[in-house]
């Protein structure tokens, strides 16, 4: 091994010698090239990623309608009796934990605005102090998956409740007197031989024969209108017979 002296200079190696073809070649349309092949590739992964998160989202999305299968059986009444409910919903608690790691959360829509970004309407119900189109049942649950949504939910919102008078018209005024259905249920005006009728049925009754109204001596039109007009014909015409003989 040799040793440099202080103050020599040092010796380098001697540069590379550069291939002809190499100095041939347009730099700047080399460069060009390669950044069309590097977008190329890019693409190619973009799609490859957009495909394989396609792919993920449709499997999340059979995942969440086996939970909706999970929860139905449940709720049979033939598993229940069996026994076998507990053991799907045990199934169906490791399912939704799963998916909880993958992103998948379901929504909490109740008592919040119908967004239909997020919701579906499918039914109405009648409820006092909710603001019209609040959410007041989920049918079918919705789930976000990340920030996106995964399905949207099925919801039955709020609607302001008819007015009770637009339900239950009140009565105008009471029946006309003779009309069925009228105060009491009595059908005034029907009378026959001292009979009243009073709910469908007859009843006899024995009035005192008072004075007589206007409406039984003005018109003439009443039996006893009728009969007092007789007896005045009556007696005239003996009146008439005294007075002749």
């Amino acid at each position: 091994m040799t040793t440099q002296e202080p103050g020599a200079p040092v010796r380098t190696a001697e540069p590379l010698a550069v291939p002809q073809r190499a100095l041939d070649v347009d730099l700047g349309q080399a460069f060009s090239q390669l950044l069309f092949r590097a977008s190329l590739l890019q693409r190619l992964r973009d799609d490859e990623a957009r495909a394989a998160r396609a792919a993920q989202r449709d499997l999340l999305g059979l995942l969440v309608e086996v939970d909706d299968a999970l929860a139905a059986l449940g709720l049979d009444p033939e598993l229940v009796r069996l026994g076998r409910s507990t053991g799907i919903e045990a199934t169906r608690r490791r399912l939704l934990g799963k998916l909880a790691k993958a992103g998948v959360r379901p929504m909490r829509l109740e008592g919040m605005a119908a967004d239909p970004v997020l919701s579906e309407i499918v039914g109405t119900e009648a409820r006092t102090g909710l603001e019209p189109e609040t959410v007041v049942q989920s049918v079918v649950t919705g789930f976000f998956w990340n920030d996106e949504v995964l399905r949207r939910a099925q919801v039955v919102v709020a609607t302001t409740p008819a007015p009770p008078s637009a339900e239950h018209p009140e009565p105008t005024g009471g029946a006309e007197a003779g009309e069925p259905g009228g105060p009491l249920g009595i059908d005034a005006g029907f009378e026959d031989g001292g009979a009243t009728r009073v709910d469908g049925s007859v009843h006899r009754t024995t009035t005192e024969q008072g004075p007589a109204t206007p409406a039984d001596t003005g018109t003439g039109t009443g039996r006893s209108g009728t009969g007092s007009r007789s007896r005045k014909s009556g007696s005239k015409a003996a009146r008439l017979k005294r007075r002749k003989r």
